[in-house]
């Protein structure tokens, strides 16, 4: 078996040693070239390594193991991969021919209205959350943290103060029809009205184990939206654990859907971030891609 190692922002080889224990696997460090022999790859790092490699990985078409080893490790958690020992133990469980292999879905960013020629070109990846609004003013903000601190509370002690300074937007989003063609797609509002943040979600936690969208599911061909809309900073801020349970939906200014493709208009372009990484400024349509990555699971 060959496999092959990317290490993100702070890791080094000693972090691939318990992986290594197994002689007969020949291991090469990077991501491969397309047609090199590799069965494999291990990516050490956060969501945000992870993130960045997403296009070369789909290309790829190999099984990935996502070992959590950085500031944020939400997709590694979705997985069911929480620690480092959890990686360990679903790789040895592939080295040893127990093959545990599943298709996930991604989600995909584009620049709205792109046309089918610059599409592939424009699009970006994302695995866990995409988000408009006060979670990509808390990304910028955590982003500027060392990080050490990013992984130790910093998406939560940014979030606090971004509370009582950051005020709702309009926005629209609407859903397409699923039977439509992407040439002539038609759209049909869902919201519009201010909006304190929209997340659209491939996975059920983000930003450290916050369940922002608790009903999704990476292998259903649907995005989870969760729209928040103008909450007061004050009962915001007295609601926000709610979010690590999932029990924000039961709040009125909450709006919870599912949809394969929706569009993000806005009256000034705002910053769209996902899994924590600067993506682009709206207008977007965010779209779900079934079945784009293979992964190893306990």
């Amino acid at each position: 078996m060959r496999a092959a190692a990317i290490l993100g922002l702070g890791c080094s080889p000693k972090d691939l040693k318990p992986f290594q224990a197994d002689q007969t696997i020949d291991w090469r460090m990077g991501m491969p070239a397309a047609g090199d022999e590799v069965d494999a790859i291990l990516v050490f790092g956060g969501d945000g390594t992870v993130h960045r490699h997403l296009g070369q990985l789909v290309r790829l078409k190999l099984p990935v193991l996502a070992v959590p080893a950085g500031s944020g490790n939400d997709f590694a958690r979705a997985l069911g991969l929480p620690r480092v020992r959890d990686a360990l133990a679903a790789w040895q469980k592939f080295s040893g021919g127990a093959r545990n292999v599943r298709e996930i879905d991604l989600g995909v960013i584009s620049a709205a209205g792109a046309d089918e020629a610059s599409a592939p070109h424009s699009a970006r990846f994302f695995c866990c959350v995409a988000g408009v609004g006060l979670d990509g003013e808390v990304a910028r903000r955590a982003n500027r943290l060392p990080r050490w601190l990013r992984g130790h509370g910093g998406y939560v002690a940014t979030l606090i103060p971004a509370i009582f300074r950051f005020a709702p937007q309009p926005m629209k989003i609407l859903t397409s029809d699923p039977g439509a063609v992407s040439t002539c797609t038609t759209w049909t509002a869902r919201s519009v009205r201010p909006t304190l943040l929209a997340a659209f979600a491939n996975a059920p936690v983000y930003g450290g184990g916050m369940r922002i969208a608790p009903q999704a599911k990476m292998d259903d061909g649907l995005l989870d939206i969760c729209i928040v809309g103008g909450v007061g900073p004050f009962k915001l801020f007295c609601l926000f654990p709610t979010v690590y349970y999932g029990r924000h939906l039961k709040i009125r200014e909450v709006d919870y859907f599912h949809a394969a493709r929706v569009r993000l208009e806005t009256e000034h372009p705002l910053d769209v971030y996902a899994d924590g990484e600067y993506v682009c400024r709206t207008p977007v349509e965010v779209a779900v891609e079934g079945g784009a990555l293979k992964v190893v699971t306990p």
